[in-house]
């Protein structure tokens, strides 16, 4: 027999890694290939469409349901398919990234499923991508093992029953991935992530009872859900798994697919498992979208922005009832505390609020819910247990009371709160500490007893951005310009090196990090993400 014919992938200015040959061998390369040569351009083309999008929400500041897809929407006969056995019960799901320990401890939580992350909880290293893949492989193994250097403390995986499900996130469609090159131009890093996972892990998920399973982020119209559709029609052709083995839970974390959620499950249903309502990126879609339409669009500061704000409780209220209709799974919201190790007081307001927050969305008729820390799942679990009981999930709960009219989802001005100088500073914040920690290749990080990911970093700098351009007055009389922004970080920074100390301040980014924040914050020219500025300068 033949050697299979040389991958036209080049893997380029990366260091060698631990047991990359294990992951990056010819014939995944070949089928990560394929995938680009078949769907980037399509992807391409999405991606222009979106800045065209964005030029018309410029031009009307208002969104509406479309009117060329409203027979889908009208037609009672559809469904998603049915759910698989692993993917049925999903009344709790942790997040985090695929580093060695983060891969055990989630399996072990307790939690039904984890979202294992290659997007917003992972900072895109070369060594990020490919060592959380071998990591996943060695789960699916039974071969991995940790053991902490600094703590000396060990971790093993317990029996395959207790196991959570594995629900893969793989990068944006915005993101290239500069390691891997095809004729000189990077892959899309959606497709090196999705593409290297699939191709070495569907059969053997299947064979342990499960599947590929993907959580698909920042999608933006239904033509993006229908690429992704195609991919997954292909690659279970390609490596002969039935088809509809796959299942995709779609993030509706932007404010325009809000307004095609039926669409969206309509052209993944036979790969569709649900829908998810993601607090933080949503937000930033709206900032994003609608930051030129004046003051009724500006929001106050984040953490006034609870779900039960007449604008998101649309939101979700609609995403539930979406759902259900089709026979879908509602995913509610993150509960992002991370419990305190020194202050029980602290921890017993937040655990008050985090099962609020889950028995409102058990309430509402979420299937379940997120957390990013071991010690939330038994919260979350009690909240759902109670609606729940014995039943895997509440797709028989229709919301036929939910009627949600356009306008109510961009109603932004319906809420009694405005931007403070406090919530300016914390964006300062946070904004500087997260971007420190994701250059330095961190991308979950605990700041202020919250996990924070990229899309905390979004909203932060796109608020601040928003507040200058708005010109919005404070409470304490001042303005917000560049120049306020400038002193606060000024004054942010500098408290960080006292707290932290001469030396480890050098060691870190905090310099680079308090001024890329200031870059996309202050730009005229508005980024679209971050991340791409970022990546940039992103060593590894």
């Amino acid at each position: 027999m033949s050697a299979p014919a040389p991958s036209p992938l080049a893997v380029v200015d990366a260091e060698p890694l631990p047991r990359q040959e294990e992951v990056l061998t010819e014939a995944a390369l070949a089928f990560v290939a394929e995938l680009h040569r078949r769907f980037t351009p399509r992807r391409d083309e999405l991606l222009a469409r979106r800045a065209e999008r964005r030029a018309e929400i410029a031009r009307t500041s208002t969104l509406d349901f479309l009117p060329e897809t409203a027979a889908i929407r009208a037609d009672d006969s559809w469904k998603v398919a049915p759910a698989p056995a692993a993917l049925n019960d999903r009344r709790v799901e942790i997040t985090g990234p695929t580093d060695r320990k983060m891969t055990i401890n989630a399996l072990n939580s307790g939690a039904k499923v984890w979202l294992a992350d290659f997007e917003d909880a992972s900072a895109p290293t070369w060594e990020n991508v490919v060592l959380g893949q071998v990591n996943l492989i060695d789960a699916y193994t039974r071969k991995i093992d940790f053991t902490d250097p600094k703590s000396g403390k060990s971790y093993a995986l317990k029996p395959a029953d207790q196991l959570a499900t594995v629900v893969m996130r793989p990068r944006g469609w915005h993101l290239e991935e500069r390691h891997l090159t095809f004729d000189g131009r990077p892959v899309p890093g959606a497709l090196v992530d999705f593409g290297l996972y699939f191709f070495h892990n569907a059969q053997r998920l299947i064979d342990l009872g499960k599947g590929p399973y993907f959580y698909l982020p920042k999608t933006e119209s239904h033509l993006e859900a229908r690429l992704w559709n195609d991919i997954f029609v292909f690659a279970q052709d390609y490596v002969g798994i039935p088809q509809g083995t796959v299942r995709a839970t779609v993030l509706i974390e932007t404010i325009t697919a809000a307004y095609e959620m039926e669409e969206i499950l309509y052209e993944l249903r036979d790969h569709a498992a649900g829908l998810n309502a993601g607090r933080w990126d949503y937000l930033f879609s709206i900032v994003k979208n609608f930051r030129d339409g004046g003051a009724k669009f500006v929001l106050p500061d984040r953490n006034a922005v609870t779900m039960t704000a007449p604008f998101m409780r649309a939101y979700t209220e609609l995403l539930v009832r979406t759902c259900h209709k089709r026979g879908a799974h509602a995913i509610g919201g993150m509960a992002a505390f991370i419990p305190s190790r020194k202050d029980a007081e602290v921890n017993k307001v937040a655990f008050e609020k985090v099962k609020a927050d889950k028995d409102r969305e058990a309430g509402d008729g979420f299937d379940g819910s997120w957390v990013a820390h071991p010690d939330l799942v038994p919260i979350a679990m009690a909240s759902f247990d109670a609606v729940l009981g014995e039943k895997p999930n509440q797709k028989d709960r229709l919301r036929e009371d939910v009627s949600v009219a356009p306008g109510d989802l961009i109603a932004i001005d319906s809420l009694d709160a405005k931007p403070t100088y406090d919530g300016l500073r914390n964006a300062v914040q946070v904004g500087i500490r997260y971007i420190e920690a994701w250059l330095r290749g961190l991308g979950a990080v605990a700041i202020f007893n919250l996990m924070e990911d990229a899309a905390t970093a979004e909203i932060s700098r796109s608020q601040i951005w928003q507040w200058i351009n708005a010109g919005v007055v404070f409470e304490n009389g001042e303005t917000a310009t560049p120049e306020l922004a400038r002193k606060v970080a000024a004054e942010e920074l500098a408290a960080i090196r006292a707290e932290i100390g001469d030396e480890a301040f050098a060691a870190g980014k905090w310099q680079q990090a308090h001024d890329l924040l200031l870059h996309v914050s202050l730009d005229a020219d508005y980024a679209d993400f971050l991340t791409l500025p970022a990546y940039e300068q992103l060593v590894g």
